[in-house]
């Protein structure tokens, strides 16, 4: 059983928590859905007003849905199609505060109104992306953008 000691107090400061537990889980396995697994749990858990956290996988040209934490997700999205699609095909993180503005945007879960995707690159070539929902408006911030970021980066080599 793991024990984690993250603080819910500076966004800077949840995050490096959060990072440094997500390095003590994944550094030793080399299984990259139990990372991306364990990565969504340990998200959903301490990050404060989400409705879904997790991943889409590039397999075959498209984005399809991997380990997660909320309500059931849309399976496959193709790329270019929504924010998550967008982040692919951009490979730039996409900080969206009103999802019902976003052009395209899919909608697996009507309460989600702002929407964070990380694109995850390894050795040049597109793994996936990370997927922060919230049903909150404008929840995601530039802070919320560099620890989605350095998780991808930290990720990227374990879940290739």
């Amino acid at each position: 059983m793991y024990q984690f000691d993250i603080k819910a107090g500076e966004k800077a400061e949840l995050y490096r928590d959060i990072l440094s537990a997500l390095d003590a889980l994944t550094a030793d396995e080399p299984d990259p859905v139990a990372n991306m697994a364990n990565a969504a749990a340990l998200i959903w858990q301490y990050l404060p007003d989400l409705n879904w956290a997790g991943f889409y996988r590039m397999v075959g040209g498209e984005l399809v849905l991997g380990p997660f934490q909320g309500k059931p997700a849309c399976i496959r999205i193709a790329v270019g199609a929504g924010v998550c699609g967008a982040a692919a095909a951009t490979r730039e993180t996409q900080l969206v505060a009103d999802v019902h503005a976003f052009p395209g945007h899919i909608a697996c879960d009507a309460e989600s109104a702002s929407e964070l995707v990380v694109p995850i690159v390894h050795d040049g070539r597109l793994i996936g992306v990370l997927d922060l929902d919230s049903p909150t408006p404008s929840r995601f911030d530039a802070e919320d953008a560099a620890g989605g970021e350095a998780i991808a980066a930290l990720l990227a080599a374990r879940i290739a």
